[in-house]
């Protein structure tokens, strides 16, 4: 299982990295290792520690579990909450999805979010 998440995690790694348009040397930077090191990660050749993890988090600007989405052996979070009733987003689709789109499409969705979200604060 642990090679199995190796690769898993490094897709995902890699997947977001160049969603948001960065370079491995950009990503070791930030983290403080060499941009080898990150090769190693995204091929799935070296393990993620958990302290390194959550820098990838936070420089990456994505929750934790993010690394785990889509991963067959990670315990699905429906059967743990009663109320979560297939409800959890794929972000792996939506960052997918939305790199494709154009300046003037992506405004265009934040603009319908933004008043979805000030519909929802006035009730």
């Amino acid at each position: 299982m642990e090679e199995n998440f190796n690769g898993h995690l490094g897709r995902k790694l890699r997947m977001r990295r160049l969603s948001l348009g960065l370079t491995q040397t950009k990503v070791a930077n930030a983290i403080n290792v060499t941009f080898q090191q990150i090769q190693k990660y995204e091929k799935g050749t070296n393990g993620v520690s958990s302290s390194r993890l959550i820098q990838l988090s936070n420089f990456l600007k994505v929750p934790i579990t993010y690394f785990f989405e889509d991963f067959s052996d990670y315990p699905n979070a429906e059967g743990q909450d009663p109320n979560n009733k297939g409800q959890d987003l794929n972000y792996s689709f939506l960052i997918k999805t939305f790199s494709k789109l154009d300046d003037n499409q992506k405004n265009k969705i934040l603009q319908i979010l933004k008043n979805t979200h000030s519909l929802k604060e006035t009730g």
